[in-house]
């Protein structure tokens, strides 16, 4: 894959609700189709993280993560998210903003995902006016906020109109774009694990930082389990190293797919020590159903690179409460 704009590999992830044409613009931008499952073909629907790389006119390309826009499917929402860098909000024009949009906005400003750009999909189902209407709208909802700034192109995947103009707004957004994560060694959640006839255990996953050779040993956590890296891929294609910001699949050799499983966590060794706590600055953005503040001791599901995990909030200085 070539490097992305200013030299930096980039992932872009999607965002939105169900339904608002996010694999199908993927498909359109990359020709690739990202669900790859029976069932998403067979329901419309994207139930797992699907991948492919866009390519971009200035000759960079980036990898694209296609994520679930289900309620039911926020967990693997969030596991796709936690790797990107760039984000690409789909909101459908005859639709507007919508529950899982709502969700999907609050999930990339907490982690922190600097730029965000915005297709307003479908365009070939409404008019110019209702268009232009839309966009405002959107434009209102976003001001205030981390991505107030945020390109709004419409684009129709049926018709081809604002693709072009997609791919341009995004090599600029992605031009200069330092990555979420950086660091100089391996890490690696693994989103997918499974066996190769012939080749055994391959994970896949997106590099957070460092990068990885065939030959290099690499620790499974948390369980501690030692692996070397046989090939790795990007994009399918075989590479002597791949470096952070690529989705990479890696053939591995020393495990089996009982000890390396989606969620798990991909590193060099010594450099990664596991926990069951950790402190953390925490925003509340209240639940629905829920009481208004978040009392000490509660119970959580904590979201962390492809892994959930339940948990307890604990708030330090004696504090019993945290409004939203």
């Amino acid at each position: 894959m070539s490097a992305a704009a200013g030299g930096r590999r980039v992932v872009l992830g999607t965002a939105g609700h169900i339904d608002h044409g996010k694999s199908t613009l993927v498909q359109a931008l990359t020709g690739e189709d990202p669900d790859r499952l029976a069932e998403e073909k067979r329901r419309g629907i994207t139930i797992e993280l699907g991948f492919a790389q866009l390519e971009l006119p200035d000759g960079s390309a980036l990898g694209v993560v296609d994520v679930p826009g289900h309620e039911r499917f926020v967990r693997q929402m969030i596991a796709g998210s936690t790797g990107i860098d760039l984000a690409l909000l789909c909101i459908a024009a005859d639709d507007g903003v919508m529950p899982q949009t709502e969700e999907h906005l609050a999930v990339l400003e907490l982690l922190g995902i600097a730029r965000c750009v915005v297709a307003l999909t479908k365009r070939d189902l409404v008019d110019e006016e209702w268009a232009a209407f839309m966009a405002d709208e959107v434009r209102g909802r976003l001001a205030g906020g981390p991505y107030a700034d945020a390109a709004v192109v419409p684009v129709s995947a049926r018709t081809g109109e604002g693709l072009d103009e997609l791919r341009a707004t995004l090599a600029e957004a992605a031009r200069g774009l330092v990555r979420a994560k950086d660091g100089s060694s391996a890490r690696l959640p693994v989103d997918r694990a499974f066996s190769i006839k012939g080749s055994g255990t391959v994970v896949t996953g997106t590099l957070w930082s460092g990068q990885v050779a065939p030959g290099d040993e690499l620790e499974v956590l948390p369980g501690g389990t030692r692996a070397r890296v046989r090939s790795a891929q990007i994009h399918g294609q075989p590479v002597e190293r791949a470096e952070a910001g690529n989705r990479v699949a890696l053939n591995l050799a020393g495990v089996d797919t009982g000890e390396v499983r989606p969620g798990m966590l991909l590193a060099a060794p010594g450099t990664v020590e596991p926990t069951d706590r950790f402190d953390a600055w925490l925003t509340y953005l209240g639940a629905p159903g829920a009481p208004e503040a978040l009392e000490t001791g509660t119970r959580v599901r904590v979201a962390h690179g492809t892994a959930e995990v339940p948990g307890r909030v604990l708030l330090m200085g004696g504090r019993a409460e945290r409004g939203a």
